[in-house]
């Protein structure tokens, strides 16, 4: 039986080996997906990403004749563990060949790690937060996954399950056809809410009208998110950082906001034309040329992939999401986009199923998240 050894990443030099290791192992499996190298990059730098402030983390590799086979991240988020009250870790950016021995040790590290600091669950896959890629896929894996969802081979959720691990939650992913005409029964509410004088839809033409309300919109996902699973309030940091990456590749034709009487948002959706082929192409790489094939993809997609939206507690039941769905749908249209995929919704999010499901919406994608005991 070959040694497998199991390493902490210490050095700038494993860090690169971990970033792109992934890509070593998977390039040639048609429907991996790479990351945007540059935000993995910035993800792992202490000095850039500031929920190093609140976590604690580690890196492990795998090897296999001094050749790297796996790696692992282990979180213990000291902030969220205060907030909820629990001991908590979580393992993140796990992959392996098809070793059920290198991921059963790489668990094993991460495990150890924080056993040693009192934790008594582990959980994942999850990193710092909600926003990042959360659970292996267990469902779909004919389909291209969209930016920002795991996009692991099947064996790795398999494995888990054989080490004792079991299902936290699930994560489903509806793909809705755009109508050539919106239903009837949707466009009464749409005229009905757009009647209502205290709010008012925003539609934008340019990223310059757009920035003012990037912020603002994120202290609306701290007041609405703050019973999802995982979820950690935004600092003012984290809110600055995450505009300046994201605005540069907003698509404002698909971002819609409802404004109160004071111009302060309590509705959005953001959504983004798909651009997996063209990360593909790019291999994840935006220089010297890789942003031309992210941008061409992003032109000729028929795909539309919803990112996040949040309406304000005390505004629900007043039409704001069929106008926010609505007015996506009309910017779908006008750009001959043939369907949409709703990102990860969770299992016991009904309300979001439900509207999901009045478009006729199919779940083709389903992720899990992962817990077990640590002993």
């Amino acid at each position: 039986m070959q040694s497998i050894v199991i390493k902490e990443v210490i050095s700038p030099s494993e860090l690169k080996t971990f970033v792109y290791l992934s890509e070593k192992l998977h390039e040639n499996r048609p429907n991996w997906v790479p990351p945007i190298y540059a935000d993995e990059w910035i993800f792992f730098d202490h000095k850039k990403n500031p929920a190093y402030e609140v976590a604690d983390t580690i890196l492990f590799l795998a090897y296999i004749n001094n050749q790297p086979v796996g790696k692992i991240m282990g979180i213990i988020h000291r902030e969220y563990n205060e907030l909820q009250q629990t001991k908590e870790a979580r393992f993140f950016h796990l992959d392996s060949i098809e070793n059920i021995e290198v991921v059963k040790l790489l668990i094993d590290a991460v495990q150890s790690w924080a056993k040693n600091q009192q934790m008594e669950t582990l959980v994942g896959p999850f990193g710092f937060s909600e926003k990042d890629p959360q659970g292996f896929q267990i469902e779909g894996f004919e389909h291209l996954p969209v930016i920002a969802t795991a996009t692991n081979p099947p064996y790795l959720p398999q494995f888990l399950e054989k080490l004792g691990f079991n299902k936290l939650t699930d994560c489903v992913v509806y793909k809705i056809d755009i109508p050539a005409e919106i239903p009837l029964f949707y466009q009464r509410i749409f005229d009905r809410a757009q009647r209502n004088p205290k709010i008012k839809l925003l539609n934008f033409t340019s990223k310059k009208e757009l920035k003012p309300y990037v912020v603002p919109i994120f202290r609306l996902v701290n007041e609405t998110y703050k019973d999802l699973l995982g979820f950690v309030p935004l600092s003012e940091a984290e809110m600055q950082k995450i505009a300046k990456a994201y605005l540069p590749i907003l698509d404002p034709d698909f971002v819609k906001i409802i404004v109160d009487e004071k111009n302060e948002p309590i509705a959005f959706v953001v959504g983004l034309p798909d651009m997996s082929k063209g990360l593909k192409k790019a291999r994840g790489r935006l220089f010297p040329f890789g942003f031309i094939h992210i941008l061409l993809d992003a032109r000729k997609n028929k795909q539309l992939d919803l990112l996040l939206g949040a309406v304000k507690p005390n505004y629900r039941g007043l039409g704001l999401t069929t106008l926010l769905g609505v007015s996506m749908i009309k910017a779908a249209q006008k750009r001959k986009m043939e369907f949409m995929d709703t990102h990860l919704v969770l299992e016991t999010n009904h309300t979001m199923r439900g509207e999901a499901e009045k478009l006729n919406g199919e779940v083709y994608k389903k992720y899990r998240i992962f817990q077990k005991a640590i002993l």
